[in-house]
């Protein structure tokens, strides 16, 4: 089994969280998540802070620019362009003066290549996905973006190793040939599987980190994971339906970032994420793990059991689980309430600690 560049029993968050105050976000980061902390990305900042238009600032060479309340690959920068750079700015710098002295994993997110190129605008119309040679040079760009923007987080945290998440929610569609055109009418064409795994594995290659991909929406492409280089996969515990291409990752050492906690009050896992999935229970194993009992809060000990249920179904050691494994939400945290946002990142690393206990 390799060596994984994360704590044993770690837990981690997604990436975003509610509201605008930065620095009360990283705060809380480090504070609930001291094993493996990430920096904050707050959507609710709008503009730049959104999905596409955070990481498509990563690019190099290639300008973009909201256009009809859309991202679009642009001529020169421009003023959308410096906002995102400026929020990206106050993000690192909070991160630089909370994480001051952290010499553990640090975790930083960015969008993927194919969520990218199904997400921004060609000049002339339409999306990135419809051109292979614009996907080709879209995933150059963010490869040799993400490289300097990992190099900074290095150099601004000398003594942590960072971890680079790709977030990856158009991945299954971009495969399955379900990403409609703007017309609504139809849908670009399906790419296969080596070619999302070449495109993934270029970023792999070229950042100079461990990466993880995060798929929360239904499908998960585990091959396509595998085949890219990626150290973890990071997805929903309750989109899992087939148990058996999850224990192959594994066992070939992929690890497993297992999102076994709901992203809202009393709701299922997965409900809460961008990507709605299915509350019954699958083989995933006990079922959706909600929140405590009449709403009380999440529970840590429901959380460690769903995770330890599931590792014993697919009859792994359990003293391989803590090491394999990184606790973590269903998804993203951006329209939890402020409260259980917290309480939910400080309950996956209580679970983390629960699963360690051998």
């Amino acid at each position: 089994m390799p060596d994984f560049p994360w704590p044993v029993g770690a837990a981690t968050g997604i990436g975003s969280l509610p509201g605008s105050d930065v620095a009360e976000a990283q705060r809380i980061i480090f504070g609930e998540l001291p094993d493996l902390p990430h920096l904050a990305e707050l959507p609710a900042r709008g503009p730049g802070a959104d999905i596409i238009g955070r990481s498509a600032g990563f690019l190099v060479e290639l300008p973009v620019q909201l256009y009809a309340g859309r991202w679009q690959v642009a001529s020169r920068p421009g003023k959308d362009l410096r906002r995102t750079a400026d929020l990206l700015e106050r993000d690192l710098d909070q991160l630089t003066e909370q994480g001051e002295g952290f010499t553990g994993t640090v975790k930083v997110q960015a969008t993927g290549p194919w969520t990218l190129a199904a997400g921004l605008d060609l000049p002339i119309g339409g999306r990135m996905l419809r051109d292979p040679g614009a996907v080709r040079d879209l995933t150059d760009s963010l490869a040799e973006g993400l490289r300097r923007h990992v190099a900074d987080v290095r150099r601004r945290l000398p003594g942590a190793t960072v971890l680079l998440q790709l977030d990856e929610p158009s991945l299954p569609a971009v495969l399955a040939g379900h990403v409609p055109t703007e017309s609504g009418l139809s849908a670009y064409r399906s790419v296969d599987g080596p070619d999302a795994a070449t495109r993934l594995r270029t970023i792999v290659e070229v950042v100079e980190a461990p990466v993880v991909v995060h798929c929360c929406a239904p499908g998960v492409p585990l091959q396509v994971v595998r085949d890219s280089g990626a150290v973890a996969l990071a997805l929903d515990l309750s989109l899992v339906k087939d148990l058996d291409p999850l224990g192959e990752a594994i066992e070939a050492g992929l690890g497993i970032f297992a999102g076994a906690a709901p992203s809202l009050p009393s709701e299922p896992s997965g409900s809460g994420s961008s990507n709605s999935g299915p509350s019954n229970s699958g083989p995933s194993g006990s079922g959706p793990s909600r929140s405590g009992p009449s709403g009380s809060g999440p529970d840590a000990k429901r959380i460690a059991e769903r995770v330890r249920t599931l590792w014993q179904r697919l009859g792994f050691p359990a003293a391989r689980l803590p090491q394999q494994v990184v606790i973590t939400p269903a998804c993203g945290l951006a329209g939890a309430p402020p409260a259980y946002a917290r309480a939910l990142l400080k309950a996956c690393t209580e679970a983390g600690r629960r699963i360690s206990e051998v």
